[in-house]
């Protein structure tokens, strides 16, 4: 948070063209109108406004009010974007001509780009892809819905003119992305359709970037807009000269075009480039930036698996207008897919806090690219030895032979021979899974910034984030719980390397903490916060949209998520897509290198990164365990309960009856207590994963196997992260 106020009006002068002094706030319902007819996120306003989210919520809700500077720098946003954008219906709301009464549609022009603020500076000039150009005209528009989408296929969709919603931001009237098929129809938000008459990748790319009006406004203010995308059904792939399917490869993620293919000499002949990842599943096609914009286009072919269907279920196969509407939600809450949904994950990292900012050189007055507090800056950082992996260089060179963090996700069972007769004779065991525990972990968590210092027998301070070396092998904890300090739940056997928050809990604990070596580093900050919180407001408005709300009552937040999957099978995969993007998002920060022709001691393509920062994701999974073994020690004292196997983010417990209702605490007025687990939707709290016989799970736990894993039903399984 920032301490000056004109501090806090240049980050308003930013989000405005201009700017005129006001005296009062408008009402709850116009500040929404306001934001929403500007295109702006609660993330984007609440950032510039160093608030959280949830405070900028109730602001626009009428339930608080912003006091002091934040109270003369949000009324300044406010009358700004009055001043843009009045009271009334907006002309991109009007409704278009009907199509009975005109001949089919003619291109005509786009709305020209917003002149820059007169108090931003202008943006800095980068190699490679910058901005797109504005869109010089915009394509014909065609069926008003998904449902007349899907009602016309397979067939081409007769010509009709949509009404259009509100345009979230000019530059991009169409939203942020496409559904092409064969036909060339292709099929964006909010049911609109465009005419694509390309017939070759170079065609699509032109009329992507000058044509179609797609992509999505930047996230920060020193960031920058999303490129548009354009997902390609199989029959769209063949009409542009792409195999149907591409065979031969183990991996999906290994898929690649060769380099003599035609499409790709079509791609370099028309002085287009594709990164280093080549066209695959996901390609991105650039020229260097021209005029200052960006010239990039993204790709994601159907066919070729680019949609894993454990983190889209059934979007792949859904009509091209039912993936549109899917792919666009999660666009407008999360981000414009750039791959995985763990490449999407750290993508979000970067475009929240972008690396860099437009700096004022002063000895010449022009803006130059300076770095942006608070990121992690350009440049790759290598790591302390033990953060990193045993086939890194830093490992290998060095010949460093003092073993490594070990902060993973639990995956404990319980000893059967502490389980008591009274355990036994209970009729089930029931599951508990919390919900985005990774993104539970990841709020208000203070990380490293700037390369690693080495101590020898430093203090312990839980305030500073690093891997300290200590023994923590004297504690004797209750073997009826995992130990906190090893991801197996047994107790250490000497000296190791731990994260900053696991050796503060042993201390917390009543434990006595004395380092005997420790990488450290200077500079610090919350730098997972904007993506924290981010997430947890597109995860929960999802929910919401299911009909999972905040306010259930324990038994109706149970019934609700019995059936939320079938209530809407598209908001049902935003959800999936979502949880994806944070546990897949963790794990790239620690991406290992792939392929057989890798060599121990080599660089990947992943350490080229600033996102490749195995401390960070120490630093979360520490205090995820950390915070499934408080709740547990908690439980342990209020009930006496104590857990039967626990698995990353999932917990089972004995019960006495099919339900966690039937054995979570309460108070006297029926109230969940505090510290430990918890009903609901929000991160951190629980939800029922699964509920199977005590004889089942004692049966597991006698065979050395993890009930947590099983406990769902079937063959089902936990992913944990990474």
């Amino acid at each position: 948070m920032t301490n000056q106020p004109e501090e806090l009006f240049t980050a308003i002068d930013s989000l405005l063209a201009a700017v005129d002094e006001g005296t009062v706030l408008p009402g709850p319902a116009e500040r929404v109108r306001l934001r929403e007819a500007a295109g702006l996120t609660q993330a984007a306003v609440a950032q510039a406004l160093g608030v959280r989210v949830p405070s900028l919520t109730a602001w626009e809700a009428g339930r608080a009010e912003p006091k002091g500077e934040r109270l003369e720098a949000y009324r300044r946003l406010l009358d700004g974007l009055a001043h843009r954008y009045p009271a009334g219906p907006s002309p991109a709301a009007q409704p278009l001509p009907d199509p009975a009464e005109e001949t089919p549609a003619s291109p005509t022009e786009a709305p020209a780009s917003p002149e820059p603020s007169p108090t931003e500076p202008p943006p800095p000039a980068r190699q490679g892809p910058t901005e797109p150009p504005v869109p010089s005209s915009r394509p014909a528009v065609r069926t008003p819905s998904r449902t007349a989408a899907r009602s016309a296929a397979p067939s081409r969709p007769a010509v009709r003119k949509a009404t259009a919603p509100p345009v979230p931001d000019p530059r991009f009237p169409n939203g942020p992305l496409a559904v092409l098929d064969g036909d060339g129809s292709a099929y964006g938000v909010g049911g609109i359709v465009l005419d694509c008459p390309a017939t070759t990748v170079p065609e699509l790319v032109e009329w992507t970037l000058t044509t179609s009006g797609l992509g999505n406004p930047k996230l920060n203010r020193h960031g920058k807009d999303s490129d548009p995308l354009i997902v390609l059904t199989a029959s769209a792939a063949v009409r542009l000269g792409l195999p149907e399917r591409l065979e031969g490869h183990e991996q999906r993620r290994s898929l690649r075009l060769p380099q003599d293919h035609p499409v790709v000499k079509q791609v370099l002949r028309a002085k287009w480039q594709l990164t280093r990842r080549g066209f695959g599943p996901w390609p991105r096609i650039y020229r260097k930036a021209a005029a200052g914009r960006r010239q990039c286009v993204q790709l994601a072919i159907l066919s070729w698996d680019a949609l894993d269907e454990r983190s889209w279920p059934g979007v792949a196969d859904m009509h091209p207008a039912d993936t549109a509407h899917v792919l666009g939600l999660y666009a407008t809450r999360v981000i414009t897919p750039r791959g995985s949904t763990a490449v999407s994950g750290l993508e979000l990292m970067t475009a929240l806090r972008p690396p860099t900012k437009a700096t004022q050189d002063p000895a010449t007055g022009t803006w130059v690219p300076g770095h942006n507090p608070g990121s992690l800056g350009t440049e790759p950082m290598d790591p302390a030895p033990p953060e990193a992996t045993p086939e890194h260089p830093v490992v290998v060179n060095s010949g460093w032979k003092g073993g490594f963090l070990d902060e993973e996700a639990y995956q404990w069972v319980r000893p059967v021979g502490t389980l008591t007769d009274e355990e036994c004779m209970l009729p089930f065991a029931v599951g508990l899974d919390l919900n985005t525990a990774f993104l539970a972990a990841s709020a208000r968590l203070v990380v490293g910034l700037s390369a690693p210092d080495h101590f020898h027998r430093p203090t312990f301070n839980p305030k500073i984030p690093g891997s300290w070396l200590a023994d923590l092998s004297a504690i004797d904890l209750d073997p009826r719980l995992p130990s906190p300090f090893t991801p197996d739940g047994t107790r250490p056997d000497g000296p190791a390397w731990y994260q900053t928050h696991t050796l503060a809990y042993a201390q917390q604990l009543g434990h006595h903490v004395a380092p005997i070596e420790a990488y450290l580093r200077r500079e610090t900050g919350a730098y997972l916060d904007p993506w924290h919180d981010h997430l947890r407001t597109a995860y929960v408005d999802t929910l919401a949209d299911l009909g999972i709300t905040q306010d259930l009552t324990g038994p109706e937040f149970l019934a609700a998520m019995e059936h939320h999957k079938q209530r809407d099978p598209a908001l049902a995969a935003v959800l999936a897509a979502i949880k994806a993007t944070v546990k897949g998002g963790i794990g790239k920060l620690r991406e290992r290198p792939q392929g057989r022709s890798y060599k121990q001691g080599e660089r990947w393509p992943a350490l080229e990164r600033p996102t490749w920062r195995p401390d960070i994701r120490a630093a979360v999974i520490s205090k995820a365990r950390v915070n499934m073994h408080r709740k547990l020690n908690n439980m342990a004292k209020l009930t006496g309960q104590y857990p039967l196997a626990v698995l990353s983010d999932c917990v089972v417990y004995p019960s006495p009856g099919a339900g966690p209702l039937d054995f979570l605490p309460h108070d006297a007025d029926g109230k969940p207590r505090t510290g430990v687990f918890r009903l609901g939707s929000t991160p951190g709290l629980a939800k029922l994963e699964g509920v199977q016989t005590m004889l089942w799970a004692v049966d597991l736990m006698e065979q050395g196997l993890n009930p947590a894993r099983h406990i769902k039903g079937g063959d089902a399984t936990l992913d944990e992260g990474e």
